[in-house]
C-alpha cells in the first residue's frame, strides 16, 4: 500500500508534479521550523512575508490595538481579539481586512460568525461563493475533524460539507486550499483481498483524502521514527545476561523484559497496577546492567509517585514526566503559547531504554516529538491499558502502531488488586459488576439529578472521604466525562470553590488557594498537571506545581482551569489515593469508565447519575473510531 501526496481532482487544478512539489516544499518548511528543539502540539501564528519580528508574542501584542479597533467596528466580541492575535500573528488586522474568512482559523469561531464578520468588513462584496470563503471553510472542516481525532478526511465528505454551506464550486475550493499549503491531498491505495483477484473483478479505486499539513507531517515523522528505531536496534544485553534476568519471572513479565531489551519498539498492555510494576521491573533490571534508562510519566505528580514506588531499586533509573524529559525551554522566537523542547533530532536523549507510561494518551504530534528525541539504537517501550481511550489530540499512534503488526505486543496477565481493581477489570470486559468491598474501597452513591450529583460529590470530598477513610481532600480527585453540563467539571468546580476556597477570582478568575489543572501544555508543566495558586499580579499567576513553583504568564493563564474536578481526559495517567467519579448519561463509553475507575489507588466513590445508561455504555459503547494514516505509513 502507498500513501502519497497527490492533487484532488479538479478541472483546472495544478498538475500532479506541481502539487507534489508544492507539498514537498511545505513539508520541508514545516520540518525545518519544527526541527529540534521540538515543539509541543501548538500551531504557529501566520507570518507576514516581511522578516519576522524579534518575538512572536510581542509582535502579536503590538498588533492587538489595530485588531481590537477592527473588531469593535465590526461587532466582534472584544475578548476574541487576544486569541485572534495569538493565532494569526503580526499583521492580523490587515490580513483579516483582506480575507475576513481567515477568522475561521481562530479556535471557537463558527462559519456563521465568520460570514457575519465578512459582511461587516466587505459589505455587499461578501458572497457565499467567494473563493476566499471556500478556501477557509476547507481548512476549517478539516480542523474540526482533527478535534474529533481524525488526521484525514475523504475528499467526498469535504465536498458534501461544502455544498451544505453553499460553496458554489467545492472542487475549486479544495484546490484553493491546497494552493495555500496548509492542506495536503493524499491518495490511499486500497487493501487487496481475495475478491480483488477474481477474473471479472474491477480493481478498487484509490481513496482520495485531505488532511491539514500539520497532522500529515506529524504522522510521517512518527512513522519514520518508529521505522528508524526498529531498524537500528540491537540487543541491549547478551543472551547470558538476559537469561539471568528472566530466571524466576512469570512468563508475561519475562516476555515483556525480552521485548524491551531485544527490540527497538515494543508495546506493553495491562492494568494500571500491573503496568506500573512491570515498567519498574524492566527499568530496574536494565539499569542494574549498566544501561541508561528513563521511565516517562504523563505528569510530574505521577513521576513522584512512581519514583517513590521504585525506592530501593531507583539507582540508575530516571523517572520524570515526558514533558520534563523532553526539556521544555524558553524561546523568545516561539509562537504565543507554543512549548519548545530542547530534546529532538539534533539533541536526542542520552538513553538506551525509554519506557513511556500511558502511551495511549500521546497524540500524533507529541508522539513524533518523542520518537525524534530517541537516538538511533535506543529502545522504546510504550505502555497502556487494554482498550484505553484515544488521546485528546488528533491521531491514535499507539493503536495504529499495534495495528501495523510491526512491533511485538505483550499483554500482562491481569491480576486485579482489591475491589477497585476487580471493578475496573470487570468494566474493561464489558460488565458493570458488583464487587465485595469490606473496607469501603468502592462506594456507589446514587443521584437522581445533576444537581444532586454535584451536592453528593462535594460532600464526599469535603467530609465523608476524609472523615471515614482518612484520605485528605487534597488527595482526592473528582473526575467526570466532560467539562460542560450541569454535573460537568465546570459546575463541580464552582461548587467546590464556594465550599473550599471562596473568593472573587482576582487573578484571571483564580484566587490563592485554588487548585488548578493544566488544560494545554505550558513550559513549566504538562497537560493534566495539577497545582495550587499561591498568588498573582501583572507578572502572571504564581502556582505551586509538583515539579516546583512556577510563574504562568498572563498570556498563558487561559490554559489553566480549576482542578478540584477534571475531565477524565486530563486526569488519565495520574492515579490518586481517592477518586470520585461523577457519571451522567452524556459522553460515556467503556474505555472512559474503565480509565476513570482505574485512577483510584485506595478508594473509589461512584456518583451514579447516569441511570441505566452507565451499564449500557459499559456493555456496548466503544470509543469512536478515527481516520488516520500511521498504521499504513509504518509498513510502507
Amino acid at each position: 500500500m502507498t500513501d502519497t501526496p497527490r492533487p484532488a481532482p479538479g478541472p483546472d487544478g495544478p498538475s500532479h508534479a506541481e502539487r507534489a512539489a508544492r507539498a514537498a516544499e511545505a513539508m520541508r518548511a514545516a520540518e525545518a521550523a519544527a526541527a529540534a528543539p521540538g515543539r509541543a502540539p501548538e500551531p504557529k501564528p501566520e507570518e507576514d512575508r516581511a522578516p519576522a519580528p524579534r518575538n512572536g508574542a510581542a509582535a502579536a501584542q503590538d498588533g492587538l490595538p489595530a485588531l481590537a479597533e477592527l473588531f469593535a467596528a465590526t461587532g466582534v466580541p472584544a475578548p476574541l481579539a487576544a486569541r485572534a492575535a495569538a493565532r494569526l500573528g503580526p499583521g492580523a488586522a490587515g490580513r483579516l481586512r483582506d480575507d475576513p474568512w481567515r477568522l475561521l482559523r481562530v479556535p471557537g469561531v463558527a462559519p456563521r460568525q465568520a460570514d457575519h464578520f465578512a459582511r461587516a468588513v466587505l459589505g455587499d462584496a461578501a458572497r457565499p461563493d467567494d473563493p476566499r470563503r471556500g478556501r477557509a471553510l476547507v481548512l476549517h472542516l478539516l480542523t474540526e475533524a482533527a478535534r474529533g481525532g481524525h488526521t484525514v478526511t475523504p475528499v467526498a465528505d469535504v465536498v458534501s460539507a461544502l455544498e451544505r454551506v453553499r460553496v458554489g464550486d467545492p472542487r475549486r475550493a479544495v484546490e484553493a486550499a491546497l494552493d495555500e499549503a496548509d492542506v495536503l491531498a493524499l491518495t490511499e491505495e486500497p487493501e487487496f483481498d481475495e475478491e480483488s483477484f477474481a477474473e471479472d473483478a474491477e480493481p478498487p479505486e484509490p481513496e482520495e483524502t485531505l488532511g491539514p499539513a500539520r497532522w500529515a507531517l506529524a504522522e510521517e515523522a512518527a512513522a519514520e521514527g518508529f521505522q528508524r528505531l526498529t531498524l537500528t536496534a540491537v540487543p541491549l544485553l547478551d543472551d547470558a545476561a538476559l537469561k539471568e534476568l528472566r530466571d524466576g519471572l512469570p512468563e508475561d513479565r519475562s516476555l515483556a523484559l525480552t521485548a524491551a531489551l531485544r527490540t527497538g519498539v515494543s508495546v506493553l498492555r495491562g492494568t494500571p497496577g500491573d503496568l506500573e510494576r512491570a515498567a519498574l521491573g524492566v527499568a530496574a533490571a536494565a539499569a542494574g546492567q549498566g544501561l541508561r534508562v528513563a521511565v516517562a510519566t504523563p505528569t510530574d505528580r505521577a513521576a513522584a509517585d512512581l519514583a517513590a514506588d521504585l525506592a530501593a531499586d531507583a539507582e540508575g533509573v530516571t523517572v520524570a514526566s515526558l514533558h520534563r524529559l523532553l526539556e521544555p525551554r524558553d524561546d523568545p522566537s516561539a509562537a504565543p503559547g507554543a512549548v519548545v523542547y530542547g530534546r529532538g533530532e539534533r539533541e536526542p536523549f542520552e538513553l538506551d531504554l525509554v519506557v513511556v507510561a500511558d502511551a495511549a494518551a500521546l497524540d500524533v504530534e507529541l508522539c513524533a516529538v518523542l520518537v525524534e528525541a530517541c537516538p538511533d539504537g535506543a529502545h522504546l517501550v510504550l505502555c497502556a491499558e487494554p482498550g484505553a481511550p484515544p488521546p485528546t489530540g488528533p491521531g491514535r499512534p499507539l493503536d495504529d502502531l499495534e495495528a501495523s503488526e510491526t512491533v511485538p505486543v505483550v499483554t500482562l496477565d491481569a491480576a486485579p488488586s482489591g475491589p477497585v481493581g476487580a471493578l475496573t477489570e470487570a468494566v474493561r470486559g464489558g460488565d458493570l459488576a458488583a464487587v465485595d468491598a469490606p473496607g469501603r474501597e468502592v462506594v456507589i452513591v446514587p443521584a437522581e439529578s445533576p444537581g444532586e450529583a454535584v451536592h453528593r460529590a462535594v460532600q464526599l470530598v469535603t467530609d465523608s472521604i476524609p472523615r471515614a477513610l482518612g484520605i485528605p481532600a487534597e488527595d482526592v480527585q473528582i473526575v467526570t466525562p466532560a467539562a460542560g453540563g450541569d454535573a460537568g467539571a465546570g459546575a463541580l468546580n464552582a461548587a467546590l470553590k464556594a465550599r473550599l476556597n471562596p473568593g472573587p477570582g482576582r487573578f484571571a478568575g483564580l484566587d490563592p488557594g485554588d487548585r488548578v489543572v493544566v488544560a494545554a501544555p505550558l513550559p513549566c508543566a504538562p497537560t493534566g498537571e495539577t497545582g495550587v495558586v499561591t498568588g498573582g499580579g501583572p507578572h502572571g499567576l504564581d502556582v505551586e506545581f509538583p515539579g516546583g513553583a512556577a510563574v504562568v504568564a498572563p498570556a498563558d493563564a487561559a490554559r489553566l482551569r480549576h482542578g478540584w474536578a477534571v475531565p477524565v481526559a486530563l486526569a488519565r495517567g495520574t492515579r490518586r489515593p481517592g477518586v470520585v467519579a461523577v457519571l451522567t448519561p452524556d459522553g460515556l463509553s467503556r474505555p472512559l469508565v474503565a480509565t476513570a475507575f482505574g485512577l483510584a489507588r485506595r478508594h473509589l466513590s461512584v456518583v451514579q447519575a447516569a441511570g441505566p445508561a452507565l451499564a449500557k455504555a459499559v456493555r456496548e459503547e466503544e470509543a469512536p473510531g478515527r481516520r488516520t494514516r500511521l498504521a499504513r505509513l509504518v509498513v510502507r
